[in-house]
């Protein structure tokens, strides 16, 4: 006996460092010569190991190797079932589970953690349901916490989160795998609060339940939850990795504001994680400091990489178009097809959205058209939505609609709201008819397009389509997203202005900053744009409201809280208006100071009067 245990361990061990088939088969004639076949032990690991050759069929080696088996132990029964489970079919894994189950044999936990997995990769949730059941009918397993722990993770990957959540409430034992998952399940569906709450009650954090949290709340832009989350684990000594650190670059990189972005970048230095050595955060840092206002440095951060691969690449091309640098960008693209870095489509978006802010319109329709022939790039309805902003910005709403109806997807809302947007852009609320009805079907909720439909109305003064388009708005019970800007001090604090803003403790002196700045205004040609109101009231009551816009609050107050010669950079949840772009141009060669603003399609470098934009928005 122990002679016999000794060879059964010398042959796993061999097994172990088990490469190939040929080596399996001559490790197999092995223990048939010292008598080992209908070992179970010793089978279950040359199965484990044949079955892990992607080239051998599961249906020959292998089946044969089971068959040779007297009677088979619940291990080496698993051992078939987990192959199938993983390399399918799946009805096969079932079909022997079923037959294990008949011969009496009593699963163990990798057998049903198996299957459970696999019903998780094929969202297979009846199946799923039904492989619950057996759990219970052959008992023993609701105190598994291995068997638990992968049941969660198939209803979260079915998504029945619910069924997760009431597996987790009622184990007896969990571990951090069993929280982590479904703190990971709710942020996933953007449901914070309760993730936050089965955060709160883990008895021991570690790195990964707090980097799903940070990662969390900056998917669900709640930046602010997220820098406060990453603070907090600062503080209790956590140790970080490149994953929880490009989750709260992400977040600093949605405020925008330049304290968090040195604040970030230091603490990324200092962890090991630097932009030199690490491809992973430097590329997040060229993101950040892109979307932070900053390309320049965010070009110095991509240059001081020392390997960049293509999220490096696409990410500073993304970061030259926002910011209107459509040359660099392009340039900078073509410099990457010289190295051994391919272009995937976010590449591409990058590009295409350079053409469009920068109405290269030839340039654009090339790159589209070679990009699948050259670079192996294939068309996603993503690339057409830049296409179809491409063509309508510049005025081409016609060719957007023959590019519609040649496409071979159906059109997402992406692409009918940039048919959208050039239609308001261009004035013509027939085109815009077409594009509001595709999108009122898509996207039923979605105020945004109602008022843009609304606003195009008002601009050719169709004030009944007007009332009809709002009434529609009420019928439905949607609510209209806030404007709000917010500006950072020199202080680096971030104050935030909304529409008509009254609650500012300083906003007597902003409002009196912005007086003095629009009587000056004046004085060199500025009158007010009162077309920027959608609405049919008298012209008095439109100068009014375009006085009370957040972005012109913000800049009043960046004026009166930043020194003189430093920029003013302004950040805004909504597209700038034209009757504040054109005091941004102004005050920027008034005051002989750069303004920035960020708006929610890209940033207007405003200086000595004129924008980076080129009046092209």
């Amino acid at each position: 006996m122990v002679v016999q245990r000794v060879l059964e361990s010398e042959v796993v061990r061999i097994l172990d460092g088990c490469t190939n088939l040929n080596h399996a088969k001559q490790v197999h004639a092995h223990i048939y010569r010292n008598n080992l076949h209908q070992c179970s032990y010793v089978i279950t690991k040359l199965l484990r190991v044949i079955t892990t050759l992607r080239h051998v069929p599961l249906h020959s080696y292998p089946r044969l190797l089971f068959a040779q088996v007297h009677t088979p132990n619940p291990f080496l029964w698993t051992a078939l079932i987990r192959a199938y489970a993983l390399r399918g079919p799946l009805s096969q894994a079932l079909r022997l589970f079923c037959s294990m189950r008949k011969r009496g044999i009593t699963p163990v936990s990798f057998t049903f953690s198996a299957l459970f997995s696999a019903c998780g990769a094929a969202s297979d949730a009846t199946l799923g349901v039904q492989l619950h059941a057996q759990t219970l009918l052959v008992g023993g397993f609701a105190s598994d916490l291995f068997v638990n722990n992968t049941m969660i993770d198939m209803y979260m990957k079915c998504g029945l989160l619910r069924c997760a959540r009431r597996v987790f409430d009622e184990m007896t034992e969990r571990d951090v795998v069993s929280w982590t998952g479904l703190i990971v399940a709710y942020a996933r569906r953007g449901e914070m609060k309760a993730a936050q709450d089965l955060f709160d009650g883990l008895p021991v954090k570690d790195m990964v339940a707090w980097t799903a949290m940070v990662t969390g709340y900056a998917q669900n832009a709640m930046p602010k939850n997220a820098v406060e989350v990453f603070q907090r684990l600062l503080d209790e000594g956590v140790e970080i990795d490149e994953v929880t650190l490009v989750g709260v670059i992400s977040a600093c990189a949605q405020l925008g504001a330049s304290k968090y972005a040195k604040w970030i970048r230091d603490i990324a230095e200092s962890s090991g994680f630097g932009a030199g050595s690490n491809v992973l955060v430097g590329s997040a840092l060229i993101d950040m400091y892109s979307k932070c206002g900053n390309v320049e440095e965010a070009y110095n951060v991509f240059k001081g990489m020392r390997e960049r691969n293509v999220f490096s690449y696409s990410s500073m091309i993304v970061g030259f178009a926002i910011h209107g640098r459509a040359h660099a960008a392009i340039k900078l693209f073509y410099d990457m097809l010289e190295t051994e870095v391919k272009p995937n489509h976010v590449t591409f978006v990058g590009v295409l959205t350079a053409c469009s802010h920068a109405g290269l319109v030839n340039q654009g329709q090339q790159l589209f058209a070679t990009m699948e022939k050259c670079y192996g790039v294939a068309p996603t309805a993503e690339l057409y939505a830049c296409m179809a902003d491409l063509l309508g910005r510049a005025g081409y709403l016609e060719k957007v609609l023959r590019l519609v109806e040649t496409m071979p997807m159906k059109p997402v809302g992406a692409v009918w709201g940039a048919l959208l947007g050039a239609s308001h852009i261009h004035g013509n609320p027939e085109v815009a008819e077409i594009a509001s009805k595709r999108l009122f079907e898509l996207e039923p909720d979605n105020i945004g397009n109602y008022l843009l439909l609304s606003n195009t109305y008002a601009s050719a003064g169709r004030w009944d389509d007007v009332s009809r388009v709002r009434k529609l708005i009420r019928e439905k019970n949607l609510k209209k997203n806030p404007g709000w800007s917010w500006v950072e001090a020199k202080n680096g604090m971030i104050h935030k202005f909304v529409a008509g803003d009254v609650k500012h403790p300083q906003i007597n002196e902003i409002k009196k900053e912005l007086n003095e700045l629009l009587e000056r205004l004046k004085g060199i040609g500025y009158q007010p744009n009162l077309s920027s109101v959608p609405y049919d009231i008298n012209d008095k009551e439109k100068r009014l409201l375009l006085m009370a816009h957040s972005e012109k609050l913000a800049l009043a107050f960046g004026l009166l809280s930043t020194d003189a010669g430093s920029a003013v950079k302004i950040m805004k949840n909504l597209r700038i208006c034209e009757d504040c772009h054109i005091v941004m141009c102004g005050a920027s060669k008034l005051t002989g100071r750069k303004i920035v603003v960020r708006d929610n399609t890209r940033f207007h470098h405003f200086l000595n009067g004129a924008c980076s934009c080129r009046n092209f928005w």
